[in-house]
Parts: C-alpha cells; sequence; structure tokens
C-alpha cells in the first residue's frame, strides 16, 4: 500500500471547497506519457492553477501503473523545481469495477472515479457505495456518475445520451457518500460531438436544476473539449483526414465553471494540438526522425492549449 501522501500529492476536497467559493473549475487533464504530463505541469504552474492529472484504465495499461505513479510524483517535484508548489490530484478516469479503483487507491492514486451509469440505479449506487467506503479508509476522494455520455473516449462508448435526472441526484450522493458527481448534460466523449449544423448546446437548465438539489455539492462535466476548428484545420492541411465536427462552446462551459461545476475534463482537445503540431514537422520536414524534434514541439502546443483552457474557460489561474 502506497499513500499518495508520500508522493506530494492531495486529494480533491479542498481545491474543490476552494472552487465553488470562487466560481472557478479545476482543470482535469488526460496523460498517457512524459510529454503531455510536461505540458501539464509547465502551463499549471505558469497560470498558478491547482490541477487534476486523469489517467483512463487505457492509459493504465498503456503506460504501466508503476511508472505512472513515479510520473506523478516526480511532476510534484517538477513543479517545485519549476518554482511554484501547485496542488495536483491524482485521478483514476472511468474506473469500472471496484478492483481497478482499490488497486489505483493502493497504488498512490489520491482520487478515483467510479462509473457505474451503464448499470441499473441500484446497482450503480451498491458498487458506488463499495468504492467509497474503501477509498475513505485512505482518504481518498471518489467521483461518481449519474446519467451516460455518449461519444467513446478509451474504453468508455455509448451510442446516445441518458440526461442525469435531477431527481435522483440526492437520493444517489446520501445512499453513497460520494464526494463529487459527474452528470450528463449534453457534453460527450471524443472529438466528433457535432455534426456541422448542429447546435452545440449543453443543457445548463439541468445543471442549475441539480445545483438546487445538491446545494454546495461539487459537480464534474465529462467530454468538455472545444475540437477548436484551427487545429483541426491545420491536421488536415498536413495531411489528416480529420471528419467536420463541432465540440462544446468555451463560453458554455465558462458559464458552467462559475456555477457548481468545479471540475472539468479536457482530453481530446490535447490529442488534437499534439497531432497538429507532429504532423507539422512531418510535412515541413519529411528528413526527419529525431522525436525530440515533434514531440517537442506537440508538447509545447500542448501547453499552450492548456493555459489558454485555465485562463479563458476554467478560470483557475492564479488559485494555487
Amino acid at each position: 500500500m502506497i499513500s499518495y501522501k508520500d508522493l506530494g500529492l492531495v486529494n480533491s476536497r479542498e481545491i474543490f471547497a476552494k472552487a465553488m467559493k470562487g466560481g472557478y473549475a479545476i482543470p482535469a487533464f488526460n496523460f498517457n506519457n512524459m510529454e503531455q504530463l510536461q505540458a501539464i505541469i509547465q502551463a499549471c504552474v505558469e497560470t498558478k492553477s491547482p490541477v487534476i492529472l486523469q489517467v483512463s484504465s487505457g492509459a493504465r495499461k498503456y503506460a504501466n501503473q508503476t511508472l505512472l505513479r513515479y510520473m506523478a510524483q516526480g511532476a510534484v517535484e517538477y513543479a517545485k523545481e519549476l518554482g511554484y508548489n501547485i496542488p495536483i490530484v491524482l485521478h483514476l478516469d472511468h474506473g469500472d469495477s471496484f478492483e481497478l479503483c482499490k488497486s489505483c487507491i493502493d497504488f498512490g492514486f489520491s482520487s478515483v472515479m467510479i462509473d457505474g451509469s451503464h448499470l441499473p440505479y441500484d446497482e450503480n449506487v451498491a458498487l458506488t457505495k463499495k468504492v467509497v467506503e474503501y477509498a475513505h479508509k485512505h482518504d481518498v476522494t471518489v467521483e461518481g456518475e449519474l446519467g451516460v455520455l455518449a461519444g467513446v473516449e478509451d474504453e468508455v462508448s455509448a451510442e446516445q445520451h441518458t440526461y442525469t435526472r435531477p431527481e435522483e441526484v440526492q437520493d444517489f450522493v446520501s445512499k453513497t457518500g460520494v464526494d463529487s458527481l459527474a452528470i450528463s448534460i449534453g457534453t460527450s466523449h471524443g472529438a466528433f460531438k457535432f455534426k456541422p449544423g448542429q447546435k452545440p448546446e449543453i443543457r445548463l437548465d439541468i445543471l442549475y436544476e441539480i445545483e438546487k438539489r445538491l446545494p454546495g455539492f461539487p459537480i464534474v462535466l465529462h467530454g468538455s473539449s472545444s475540437v477548436p476548428q484551427d487545429i483541426v484545420a491545420e491536421i488536415n492541411k498536413y495531411g489528416g483526414a480529420l471528419k467536420d465536427s463541432i465540440g462544446i462552446p468555451e463560453e458554455q462551459l465558462r458559464a458552467a465553471a462559475k456555477s457548481a461545476v468545479c471540475k472539468i475534463n479536457i482530453d481530446s482537445d490535447g490529442r488534437l494540438a499534439m497531432t497538429a503540431a507532429v504532423r507539422k514537422v512531418f510535412a515541413e520536414k519529411p528528413e526527419e526522425f529525431d522525436p525530440r524534434k515533434y514531440l517537442g514541439p506537440a508538447r509545447d502546443k500542448l501547453k499552450e492549449l492548456y493555459k489558454h483552457k485555465v485562463i479563458n474557460v476554467l478560470g483557475s489561474n492564479d488559485k494555487a
């Protein structure tokens, strides 16, 4: 058993409480490799923002759980080297079983998500409660989910939205003891959220109704990439073949961040930014074969994207 506290990490309880009072949201950025982690820490140190490092079960398989643990510990030291000791959470994104959540807790994660949203309501409650009981013994925070997001991200896939039902949230939170709740209000996983012609709109009315029923309780938005059209155009300019797609408008996310939403997950936008930078290098310098010469620019583009998100979308700059 490794305690996250020994790694220099924090759980989400205190930073969520501050975000709720301050009307901003904490960035939750997914990472799978060193360059992504460097970009996240550089962006958040430079903007003095707390951050949640998210690891999906797919990332855990890709990068190895032992390496991920030491990378997270290294991120804490790296932030100090860069000159600012920002709060860093290591969070399991979309854990789908008690065993996976337990393993992550035992390996030094400070926060886990148990996603039982695909199960019947009572089974979701039972599974979430089981994870909460184990996690809280080790002062690890737990995120649950009600409602189903459409789209595809790693192993998580659904054909269509099932909006969170506000009338269920109080019962779910009281029965499970979760520390935060991911809701479905129209955001979706992946880069292909809305087709051209569709109006991209999240159901802020559902969010506000949930706020009324759970005053002061931390709410989480998944699938909140905005799919920047300039980045998509750059990918396609340099040989990509991405379909037309529209993401979640940043002004809607900013409105959500000013409410009870205190954690916003952003993954696809980062993937797009890195891909655009790599394709540009390969197109302009086809003789290049040194990974540092294309992963370095990818890291730099990702850092600038994340700084923009922190300052203009989440409002978490200067909140560390």
